[in-house]
């Protein structure tokens, strides 16, 4: 099995230095180099590659601001000459971090990590469907939850709460990125960077300022925003 990989970086010699290193890896495929976040918008969109090796200090941008500007699913490395960004990488589940100059021996690991990673995926995010169970445990007692009867989803540092129709709620290990990519696309969406919903549960959708929407959902009083990012998402889904 082979990975796409992207290799994002401001200064030339660094991107032809990476890719160097992992030419020597068979099982990665280096389909394309960027050196901003523009460029490697475009790139991800068009190649729809694995992995993304980024750098974090690009000319007057950060790399972490890439994951508000796509939504296609990858796995990211963060290369960079800076130690002090670490905690952030783990903390937006980023795979791994590489200081340069990479040492090829670490960056074996970040790829042996990689397909680890990649194989425990395949094996535990299949897709899911409507009227699916999932098995849940809330600490005090384990039950099965329909599919069906999610109302919404919300991020929580690393875990995300799961909220039933009925009210209860499950707070579970899992990124969010993971429901988005199991849970059936016909009756879910993503409405903003924290919250997924099922679609079947919406109540009310009113227009907010800066063109954003806002959303509430059967039997809950509070209000969800939709961001600009998947607000024309959502109207499309109705129209």
């Amino acid at each position: 099995m082979k990975l796409k990989a992207i290799i994002v970086d401001d200064e030339r010699l660094a991107r032809r230095e990476l890719r160097a290193l992992l030419a020597d890896f068979e099982e990665i495929c280096v389909i394309g180099e960027a050196e901003n976040l523009a460029e490697t918008v475009a790139l991800i969109e068009q190649e729809n590659p694995d992995v993304v090796f980024l750098d974090i200090q690009l000319s007057g941008e950060n790399g972490f601001d890439l994951l508000e500007k796509i939504e296609k699913k990858f796995k990211l490395i963060f290369v960079t000459a800076y130690d002090e960004f670490a905690i952030r990488a783990f903390e937006i589940n980023a795979l791994d971090y590489l200081l340069k100059p990479v040492n090829p021996e670490r960056l074996a690991k970040a790829i042996e990590r990689l397909f680890a990673d990649e194989k425990t995926n395949r094996a535990t995010t299949r897709p899911l469907d409507y009227d699916d169970r999932l098995f849940l445990d809330s600490g005090e007692k384990s039950c099965f939850l329909l599919i069906s009867d999610i109302s919404h989803i919300c991020a929580s540092g690393d875990y995300t709460e799961i909220f039933s129709i009925t009210g209860h709620k499950f707070l579970l290990e899992k990124p969010l990125r993971e429901w988005e990519m199991r849970l059936p696309e016909k009756h879910f969406m993503r409405i903003h960077r924290s919250t997924i919903i099922n679609l079947n549960q919406i109540e009310k959708i009113e227009t907010w300022f800066n063109r954003t929407l806002q959303i509430r959902l059967s039997r809950f009083s509070n209000e969800f925003a939709v961001s600009r990012r998947y607000a024309a998402k959502l109207k499309n889904r109705f129209a």
